[in-house]
């Protein structure tokens, strides 16, 4: 009895099984064509290109040197007594600072002697001319001649009288002279002399650097010539070394040298540095020798686009047109400046520049544009 009711019922629970099955199949099938189709453009950011004045700066590397450099050299012949005590290498001195002195008995005595003749050369002067009054007297109006009235022996008088005063200058400059001092601030380079030494009249003992100013000559390369301002000289500049303890200082370029080098094809030009060693201010001290970057404004630009490097590829950049869609443009690049192209021509204001382009961008190709987080322009900072 089971069975036969078994039976019965089972073709029944197949056609209800089936029945179900076949509704979730429909039921899955309507879902899916309810799905939207999936976007598969590629996302990309973009940016706003507005043109901007653009001042360039021009970057140049030299050496700071001296502004000039002093052979100091024995004017009078003698003894050394004393020498300064920065008068060593590496020593500072100031303008006016008595480097080193020379026996000075001889010279005091020549000066003495010196002032002896002019006495006797103004007595004798003044005898030669009460003579020839006594003549001119004696002539009462009469004619005579100049040997009478004693013109002659009153123009020898007034000669021996001025060499005598020639002869006191001397022997008074050879006196000063045995006191050599230093004809600026400086730095002490080298001495070669030391206390007993007997030195000549013309002998070199020393040489000096001049730190009241310093200065740095730089090339400047064809591609940076144009760039330069239109009048060169005064213009400021920053002289910075590298470096942990990297040195800041301000100078002003004074000159072009005014010649191309023909090797290659270079020219020159040469910044001042004032007080390079501070010795009249806290600031760090430049030193000679210091390889230093020179940096300073050049001329401003009208109306140009600054961009990145990465987004210039043989002069084509990506712009985004109404439709979202990548198109290629070429642009004309008028400087490289570190990292970024100035770009004179191939932009619009307010064209759509796609920042980050997809792996494999195509003319035409449609993209979407990510959400910026802020609004970001292609310009200069000024």
């Amino acid at each position: 009895m089971k069975k036969k009711w078994f039976k019965g019922i089972f073709p029944l629970v197949i056609l209800v099984i089936g029945i179900g099955g076949m509704s979730a199949i429909k039921a899955s099938g309507e879902e899916d064509e309810d799905k939207k189709p999936v976007d598969t453009r590629p996302t990309v950011k973009t940016e706003t290109a507005i043109a901007e004045d653009y001042q360039v700066r021009i970057t140049s590397y030299g050496e700071v040197k001296p502004l000039e450099s002093t052979m100091i050299s024995a004017q009078v012949s003698g003894e050394v007594l004393t020498w300064h005590p920065n008068f060593v290498p590496g020593g500072l001195v100031l303008r006016g600072d008595t480097l080193f002195t020379i026996e000075a008995d001889t010279y005091e005595a020549a000066l003495l002697q010196a002032e002896a003749d002019l006495s006797l050369a103004r007595a004798n002067l003044i005898e030669e001319q009460a003579r020839a009054e006594v003549a001119e007297r004696e002539a009462k109006g009469s004619k005579v001649s100049d040997l009478y009235l004693r013109k002659p022996q009153i123009l020898s008088a007034q000669a021996s009288m001025k060499s005598a005063q020639a002869r006191i200058k001397i022997a008074q400059r050879d006196l000063d002279n045995c006191e050599i001092k230093a004809p600026y601030d400086a730095l002490v380079v080298k001495r070669d002399l030391g206390v007993g030494q007997y030195v000549n009249q013309g002998s070199q003992v020393g040489e000096l650097y001049n730190i009241e100013s310093a200065e740095v000559l730089f090339p400047i390369a064809g591609f940076d010539r144009e760039f330069l301002p239109n009048d060169i000289t005064q213009q400021v500049a920053t002289i910075s070394t590298k470096g942990y303890n990297a040195i800041t200082r301000e100078g002003k370029v004074t000159r072009d040298l005014g010649i191309i080098d023909k090797s290659t094809r270079m020219s020159q030009l040469v910044v001042r540095i004032e007080d390079p060693y501070s010795l009249k201010s806290s600031l760090p001290p430049l030193k000679f020798g210091h390889y230093v970057e020179v940096d300073f404004a050049g001329k401003t630009l009208n109306q140009v686009y600054r961009l990145p490097q990465e987004l210039v590829n043989n002069r084509i950049i990506w712009l985004l047109d109404a439709e979202q869609q990548m198109q290629p443009q070429r642009v004309e690049i008028l400087r490289e400046e570190g990292a970024y192209f100035l770009i004179s021509e191939g932009l619009q204001n307010q064209d759509t520049l796609v920042t980050t382009l997809p792996e494999y961008p195509q003319k035409g190709m449609k993209v979407k544009i990510a959400k910026p987080k802020e609004d970001l322009v292609v310009q200069k900072s000024l």
